[in-house]
C-alpha cells in the first residue's frame, strides 16, 4: 500500500519559494509549523560535527579568509538547507536533542529549512551497525516500539516548542537491513518488526509537525536491486513514509586509489526514474561525498549532479555530508574544506 500524504503531495508541486540567499539574519520567532516552507530544490550539507569542532577551537572562514559561524558559511556558500543527527544518550552530549536545539537555532534564524536524522542509537547507525541504545537493551518490541515513540516526540517537541521548523525528518539511518538490532532488524525478508517501529516513528513526527516530510533512508542508491528488494519489502509490508532517501558515494578509496565517480552517479541518476516508476514517491540525495583529496574532482561531480537532476520534478535534492570536516580535524577525508576553508568543491552549490 502506497501512502501519500498532503506534504509529499506539496513537495511534488513545488508550492513553496526556496530559502532567499540574501535575506538578512533576524531574531528566532515562533513559527506556524502547519505552513512551512520547502525549497524546490533543496541545496543541503550535514554539518551536525560544528559544534564540537567550535568546542575543540576550530574556526572556519570563507574564501577571503574571513571568519565565519559555520551555518552562516554554508548559506553564504549557496546551501539552503541543513541537515542534523540525533542521537539518543550520546556519551559526550552531542547530537543530543539539546546539541541538535542550539544547532537548529541557527539554521532557523538564517531561514534554512532543517532535516532532523534520528539514529536511535547512542552513537553512529549505518548498514553496518544499528545499535541499542544502552537504556533500552532489554526491551520487547513493544517497549522498543514506545521507546521509539517516545524518543521522536520528545526531541522534536523540543524543537517545535523554541519555533523551530522542521521541513524534512528521516526514521531512521541508512536502514538497509533495518534498525534497533536485533529487534528491528530485516533479515531473510522478515522486516515486521522494523516497519512497526519505523511507523511509529512516522506517526510521531506526523503529531508534533504534521506538514513534515518523513525520509526513508537506504544507503547506495545506484545500486538498483539493492533498493527494488528494500523497498518493495516496505511496500508489501505498509510502511510509511513519504520520501525515499540515498546515500551516494561514487569515489570510495579502492585498491589504492579513488575510483572513477561516472559509473555510480550515472547509475544513481538513471535509477531516479525507475525508483518514481515503481514507488510513486519523491526522492532525495540525503547523504553525498567525494574524496576530500580531490576537489577539482569533487567540482566536477556535482556539476554534473545538479545539472541531471535540478529539472525532475521528483526528485527534491542533494545534500552533502560533512563538507566542513576534516581529515586532520575529524579523522574523515571526504569533506570539502582544507585549512578552514571551503574548498571549490563545493562552487556547484553556488
Amino acid at each position: 500500500m502506497r501512502y501519500f500524504s498532503l506534504s509529499a503531495l506539496l513537495f511534488l508541486c513545488c508550492m513553496c519559494a526556496p530559502s532567499n540567499p540574501d535575506k538578512p539574519e533576524k531574531p528566532v520567532e515562533p513559527a506556524d509549523t502547519t505552513e512551512q516552507a520547502t525549497p524546490t530544490y533543496a541545496k543541503g550539507a550535514d554539518i551536525s560535527w560544528v559544534t564540537e569542532m567550535e568546542a575543540k577551537g576550530y574556526t572556519f572562514y570563507n574564501a577571503s579568509g574571513e571568519e565565519r559561524e559555520c551555518t552562516a558559511l554554508m548559506k553564504e556558500l549557496g546551501f539552503n538547507a541543513v541537515r542534523y543527527r540525533v542521537w539518543v544518550n550520546p556519551t559526550n552530549g552531542y547530537n543530543s536533542a539539546e546539541d541538535v536545539l542550539k544547532k537548529a537555532l541557527r539554521a532557523q534564524a538564517l531561514g534554512m529549512s532543517i532535516m532532523i536524522d534520528f539514529h536511535y542509537s547512542d552513537t553512529w547507525a549505518d548498514p553496518g551497525k544499528q545499535i541499542i541504545p544502552a537504556a533500552w537493551k532489554d526491551y520487547d518490541l513493544a517497549q522498543m516500539t514506545a521507546a521509539v515513540t517516545k524518543h521522536t516526540t520528545e526531541t522534536l517537541q523540543l524543537l517545535k516548542d523554541k519555533g523551530i521548523d522542521v521541513t524534512w525528518v528521516q526514521v531512521g539511518n541508512e536502514v538497509n537491513t533495518g534498525m534497533l538490532w536485533e529487534v528491528g532488524r530485516v533479515s531473510n525478508s522478515n522486516s515486521t518488526n522494523f516497519i512497526r517501529l519505523l511507523n511509529a516513528g512516522y506517526d510521531a513526527v506526523k503529531a508534533v509537525y504534521p506538514k513534515a516530510l518523513v525520509i526513508l533512508h537506504h544507503s547506495n542508491g545506484h545500486k538498483y536491486d539493492e533498493n527494488q528488494w528494500f523497498y518493495d519489502l516496505m511496500k508489501q509490508g505498509g510502511a510509511k513514509y513519504d520520501v525515499m532517501g540515498f546515500s551516494l558515494y561514487p569515489s570510495y578509496w579502492s585498491n589504492g586509489g579513488y575510483p572513477d565517480w561516472k559509473p555510480a552517479t550515472q547509475s544513481f541518476v538513471n535509477n531516479l526514474s525507475l525508483y518514481h516508476d515503481r514507488y510513486g514517491l519523491p526522492s532525495m540525495l540525503v547523504e553525498v561525498g567525494m574524496p576530500a583529496a580531490e576537489p577539482e574532482t569533487a567540482k566536477e561531480m556535482l556539476t554534473w549532479l545538479f545539472v541531471k537532476t535540478k529539472d525532475l520534478s521528483y526528485f527534491g535534492g542533494i545534500f552533502y555530508w560533512e563538507p566542513e570536516s576534516e581529515k586532520s580535524r575529524n579523522g574523515y577525508d571526504y569533506g570539502a574544506f582544507a585549512n578552514g576553508r571551503p574548498t571549490v568543491a563545493l562552487d556547484p552549490f553556488k
